[in-house]
């Protein structure tokens, strides 16, 4: 890298008051919604995607994971530039390079050019992501850092929330392009925010090298896990599959040993080895990867196996806004004060049954009872859950590795939305051209929904017996 270090001493706490903390949660919950909007927004077009450019089950899986494949693979990569080279100057940089993409998807004519420019924004999103959650670490002091972590986790939430309601709209009133090309608008506020307002930060004692080939060996061996699951589920199956799944599966067993060795690792080895840290990011990887596929299907199932119209499907998740519009940070309040054990608890069971309940909806269902019920109960269920983990996450490490945390959660939350919503064509049989075709749709739905219902009540039982109370240090 090429980028000089930045130098000086670390900028003043600000306190929750001040008018520049404003500004400064302003920046990193609009930056980090263009990136939450468009990991569920997208699920939404992807009907109308398929039809304009003749895309199958396995082009628009790949529409959904080439974003996310980058972005699990190179959030960590994100947050040790930000780190070492600005937390302020790195998110800028991702702003920028998540904007443009998002113009060359509004302007695909084909779906490999739309893979390749979703693959381009994911490498943004893993910029600005872990260095969002850094400056807020960073900026504010100990006394506000929950309260602000919880109004972010809520405010990204219901980011996360409303992409698809937008999303619906914009389909079915313009086209499925302006879903995209509606962030270019949004990044040029997050630019103009974060270069008035937000102060600079690093890590003085990061080392100066990167640790390129264990950033590498992410993007291979999830590259290729995700390769594997698609193609088995896309009916290619065989030896293709078995052999991409096992590659995968060895260069991913291989990063640790990288990370032992290498002179500046993306996860320090004792961090490895850190109880408290593995074992929320072990709630993390089985949590994230039910909702990945819970975002992914839902919208997709509700339109075309329920007959629902795209911006209907959307209108369903309203519930979820409401709810962590309103109460994420009072999760954050309580966080504080009982520690992230019994949230993470309660919070994925409540999910859990909120997503089994989802499952019924098909042709002909009640509206009310078996969508917006449902919805509201995942959305409960989810607002008890997204703060205590977030913060528990940043709090297993020292202050000073707060970009290495928020990038190592993301990894893996991103890690198992990614393998999830690759799985999905396998475990609801909707390979081929099936996540087009209404009656397989309908026959697939309702299987992927309780797998996720599932993934949720293991979430919750593994929270309860690995957290700790309180969240403590490394």
């Amino acid at each position: 890298m090429t980028f000089p270090r930045t130098a000086g001493p670390p900028p003043e706490p600000l306190a929750w008051g001040q008018r520049r903390a404003w500004w400064v949660l302003a920046a990193t919950v609009l930056g980090s919604a263009l990136t939450f909007i468009d990991g569920t927004v997208v699920s939404v077009a992807l009907p109308a995607v398929g039809a304009d450019l003749a895309a199958g089950s396995v082009a628009l899986t790949w529409v959904v994971n080439a974003y996310t494949l980058a972005l699990a693979a190179l959030v960590l990569l994100g947050g040790s530039l930000g780190d070492r080279y600005g937390r302020r100057r790195i998110f800028l940089l991702g702003v920028v390079v998540f904007a443009a993409a998002s113009a060359a998807c509004g302007l695909a004519g084909g779906a490999a050019v739309l893979i390749l420019a979703r693959a381009v924004q994911g490498v943004g999103a893993a910029l600005l992501t872990a260095t969002s959650l850094a400056i807020l670490q960073t900026s504010f002091g100990p006394q506000d850092r929950a309260r602000a972590i919880g109004a972010w986790s809520g405010l990204t939430g219901v980011a996360s929330a409303i992409g698809p309601f937008a999303g619906g709209w914009l389909v079915q009133a313009a086209s499925w392009r302006w879903v995209f090309l509606v962030n270019v608008p949004v990044a040029v506020a997050v630019v103009v925010i974060t270069r008035r307002h937000v102060p600079e930060s690093s890590n003085p004692a990061a080392c100066p090298q990167l640790d390129v080939p264990g950033a590498a060996l992410l993007v291979g061996g999830l590259g290729a896990l995700s390769y594997g699951l698609t193609a088995w589920g896309g009916g290619v199956g065989g030896p293709a599959a078995g052999a991409a799944l096992a590659a995968g599966a060895l260069l991913l067993a291989a990063f640790p040993v990288r990370e032992r060795r290498a002179v500046s690792p993306l996860v320090p080895p004792a961090v490895l080895v850190a109880g408290p840290f593995l074992a929320v990011n072990a709630v993390t990887l089985v949590l994230y990867a039910a909702l990945g596929a819970v975002f992914f299907v839902v919208v997709v199932g509700l339109q075309v196996g329920a007959g629902f119209s795209p911006l209907a499907a959307a209108l369903s998740l309203l519930p979820v806004t409401v709810l962590m519009l309103v109460f994420s940070p009072s999760a954050g309040v309580l966080t504080s004060r009982v520690g992230p054990r019994l949230p993470m608890t309660a919070g994925p069971l409540v999910a859990g049954l909120g997503v089994a309940l989802l499952s019924r909806a098909g042709p002909g269902s009640d509206y009310l009872l078996d969508v917006l019920l449902p919805a509201a109960v995942f959305g409960a269920g989810l607002t008890l859950l997204v703060t205590p983990l977030t913060a528990a996450a940043l709090s297993a490490v020292p202050v000073e590795q707060a970009g290495l945390a928020s990038g190592a959660n993301n990894a893996v939350a991103r890690t198992g939305s990614l393998l999830a919503v690759a799985a999905v064509p396998l475990v609801g049989g909707l390979g081929g051209t099936g996540l087009t075709d209404p009656e397989r749709v309908r026959d697939g739905y309702a299987t992927v929904m309780w797998a996720c219902a599932a993934l949720l009540v293991a979430g919750g039982a593994l929270s309860a017996v690995v957290v700790r109370r309180p969240a403590q240090r490394p």
